[in-house]
This record gives C-alpha cells, structure tokens and sequence, in this order.
C-alpha cells in the first residue's frame, strides 16, 4: 500500500500536510473580501490588490478580481451558473448559514439531518453574493468511514 504523502513529497522526503484550497472569482475582490469577512468570520492573510488571500480557523481560501482578458475566468454571477459548491465544515451549520445569510446570501437549502452511511450528517447552504454555492455541514464526513 502506498502512503499518499510519501508519493506526494516525492518519496523520500519528510511529507508536509498537503492543502487544498478553492481560488474564487469574483467581481471586485476588496468587496469580496470585506464580505467574508464580515459574514464568515474569515481573516485577511494578504491583499495584493485584486488577488486576496483569506482565511476561516485555519482554512484558506482566494479571491481574484474577474479578468476581463480571460472569459474562461469570470464569476457565476456574470456567467450565470457556476459548477462548482464550496464545502464548509463546522460544529455548528445553523450559525454559520444563519450568519452568511443576515450578511446578504441568499438561503439555499436549510440546514437539516441527512442519513448517510456513517450516521446522521447535519447539512444546509446559502449562495453568497457573487453567486458562489456554499454547503454547510457538521464535521462527520471528514472521518475516515467503511461502508
């Protein structure tokens, strides 16, 4: 069996924990920016002027300013869509969708009890202003679960 984190820091070195993060597209990144943190509790990690860095308890996250030079980077509230839905998770959904939501997001699903196979997950979601879809959830799916 292979360990992920030796594959992913080239074998023999010591692993360093791997981060995913989302970078997201946004109309104006300072608005952007003040909003989550207002709304999300999010803290600025560094500003270079149309591109943010921030953070929620340690997770971090991106923001960059539409290029207007670039169509395939635009946001979902000009496209009109977006394909992709940001995963947060916490000890307690019902603040942070109440939270985003009394900020100026839009409710999406509220959050309820879902059967799953690890047990009841607690889940529900908002879209925020610049059209990106956000779930809320408890932490149960970041165990390690067996069918």
């Amino acid at each position: 069996m292979t360990d992920d984190r030796s594959v992913l820091s080239g074998g023999g070195a010591p692993a360093v924990p791997l981060v995913i993060s989302v970078m997201l597209i946004v109309p104006d990144a300072e608005a952007a920016a003040a909003w989550y943190q207002t709304a999300l509790g999010a803290t600025e990690l560094w500003n270079l002027g149309g591109v943010v860095g921030l953070e929620i308890a340690g997770a971090p996250f991106f923001l960059h300013e539409v290029n207007p030079r670039n169509a395939t980077e635009t946001s979902p509230d000009r496209a009109g869509v977006t394909s992709v839905r940001v995963e947060m998770f916490t000890d307690d959904p019902d603040h942070i969708v109440e939270r985003a939501v009394a900020a100026g997001a839009t409710a999406g699903s509220g959050v309820e009890d879902h059967r799953v196979v690890w047990g009841t997950h607690r889940q529900g979601g908002f879209t925020d202003p610049f059209g990106h879809r956000w779930s809320v959830g408890d932490r149960s799916p970041l165990g390690r679960h067996r069918e």
